[in-house]
């Protein structure tokens, strides 16, 4: 199937590792040019200098502290003096340290409004007008403005000892759904990814803290998890990222206000 991405430029935020280097790398593989960042200059120059040896694609990389809205604000510009377009917005971020009710004070609960939500919704503000330019100005392929954030499986069932990823993701996905009736007569759609148990550095520092609090191994934990997983297995950061490829591709163009969750069968709510 032709996703009809060829051209297309496609922002990537926390690109440097896991789902965010596996999406940024599915798109510039489909023709995607990127736009791509991380809190790391070397680590993001190291994940471009990759995906370009890879695909051939153009990829411009910066470091950029996704809580800070003046940087966000000033990396847009730089995609569109580079590329003169955004066509795929996908939003992504580092998760919020574990942690139950009684362990967070202010300071915590403030900086995960920060990284989950805010982060969100300034990059969005930052992106919009060039993503609104893309749907009014659709190229020989057809409109293809996209928004894509990635939030969990959290959203449909909550996960013990994540009260700040289960709370802020939450906020996520309801503006995510208002955003997508918001923009959905100007050809934006809006949706939302979440992923359950796939194999990330992520992952293995959650498995690593749920094995401390049990007092049990790692293999342990990890073997807990695989029991709960109907595929018996965890996915793969590249099958993650091909269910990102197609929210952003043409043949996506009438799902929008959607959360797509890619868990392997693992969540009982529907």
């Amino acid at each position: 199937m032709d996703l009809g991405l060829t051209g297309r430029v496609a922002v990537v935020m926390a690109a440097s590792s896991g789902l965010g280097r596996a999406i940024a790398t599915a798109l510039a593989a489909e023709g995607c040019d990127l736009a791509i960042v991380s809190r790391d200059q070397t680590r993001i120059d190291s994940a471009a200098s990759a995906i370009r040896a890879q695909t051939g694609r153009k990829v411009l990389a910066a470091a950029v502290d996704v809580t800070d809205g003046a940087a966000i604000a000033a990396f847009a510009a730089r995609v569109q003096a580079a590329y003169g377009r955004a066509d795929i917005l996908v939003n992504n971020g580092s998760g919020p340290a574990p942690g139950t009710f009684d362990q967070l004070d202010d300071g915590k609960w403030a900086g995960a409004v920060e990284l989950l939500l805010m982060n969100v919704v300034r990059t969005t503000r930052a992106f919009l007008p060039h993503l609104r330019s893309t749907a009014r100005n659709p190229g020989p392929g057809g409109a293809c403005a996209r928004i894509i954030t990635l939030t969990s499986t959290s959203t449909r069932e909550v996960i013990d000892h994540l009260m700040l990823s289960n709370s802020l993701r939450a906020a996520v996905a309801g503006w995510s759904k208002t955003l997508a009736r918001e923009l959905a007569p100007e050809g934006i759609t809006v949706n939302c990814l979440a992923p359950g148990t796939i194999g990330t550095d992520r992952h293995d520092q959650l498995v690593a803290a749920s094995a401390e609090r049990a007092g049990t191994t790692i293999d342990q934990a990890r073997a807990g998890q695989l029991a709960r997983i109907p595929a018996g297995r965890f996915g793969s950061p590249e099958e993650f990222a091909a269910a990102a490829a197609f929210l952003a591709s043409a043949r996506a163009a009438y799902i929008t206000g959607a959360t797509l969750v890619v868990d392997g069968g693992m969540t009982v709510s529907s």
